[in-house]
């Protein structure tokens, strides 16, 4: 069965376009002008991978990215957002959100095509396996439900401060570079910017309250990458 792929762009032209180009690559592809309706149907049928466009009417491409990976049934669908906008600022928004790749317009309908390949390729890739929830030493992580507490506090992660602490606690103990949690938790290489990775490392101690020169929980290993040292409450 051909995988099926959702393409909301209110834009006739670029939708016309990619339909004619992803069902030549053997694909089923929905158009959607607006995102609520795309979002109503995800329900009844549950696409592989998603093309957002960002700058939408009515509810914009971030908005409804957010809201889709609300949903457990599609946490593992793939995302790609296809926009005008081309800044740093504005890729790692989209890659917060929940996207897995970005790319700005006018975009090569070649280069869309590989990019949906290799994502769709990835589809069904386990992660680490994890238990349903963790309490380190002042700190519980309830992985299901996606919610994070220090101190008895909730603490706000966003989508990919989220898989990424789930990747370092899903390491036991290991350290893990920084071109593997890059490829793992991004979905690819961004750009080759490690410094994005670094900065999301950076938000996420801050909000654990985890001092990156004494660490309780993510500790630094030079020329490697990060290490989660928490304890287990009990251990």
């Amino acid at each position: 069965m051909a995988q099926l792929i959702y393409v909301i762009e209110d834009d006739e032209s670029i939708r016309v376009l990619l339909d004619a180009a992803l069902t030549s690559e053997g694909y089923e592809v929905r158009g959607f002008a607006d995102a609520a309706p795309a979002l109503k149907e995800m329900g009844a049928h549950r696409p592989a991978l998603v093309i957002f466009d960002i700058m939408l009417e009515g509810m914009d491409g971030i908005t409804a990215l957010k809201l889709m990976r609300q949903k457990p049934e599609l946490m593992r669908t793939k995302a790609l957002m296809l926009t005008a906008k081309d800044t740093e600022g504005d890729k790692v928004t989209g890659l917060d959100a929940g996207a897995d790749d970005y790319m700005t317009k006018p975009f090569s309908v070649l280069e869309l095509c590989a990019r949906v390949r290799a994502l769709l390729r990835r589809v069904g890739e386990e992660g680490p396996i994890l238990q349903d929830h963790y309490a380190f030493e002042g700190m519980t992580v309830d992985v299901k439900a996606r919610e994070v507490s220090v101190g008895g506090r909730p603490v706000e992660l966003t989508y990919k401060e989220f898989e990424l602490l789930k990747m370092l606690i899903g390491a036991a103990d290991r350290a893990l570079g920084r071109e593997e949690l890059l490829q793992k938790v991004w979905g690819y290489d961004f750009m080759g910017e490690s410094r994005t990775l670094d900065m999301h490392v950076g938000t996420l101690r801050q909000k654990l309250g985890d001092d990156p020169v004494n660490p309780k929980y993510i500790k630094t290993v030079r020329g490697v990458g990060y290490r989660f040292i928490g304890r287990r409450d009990g251990k």
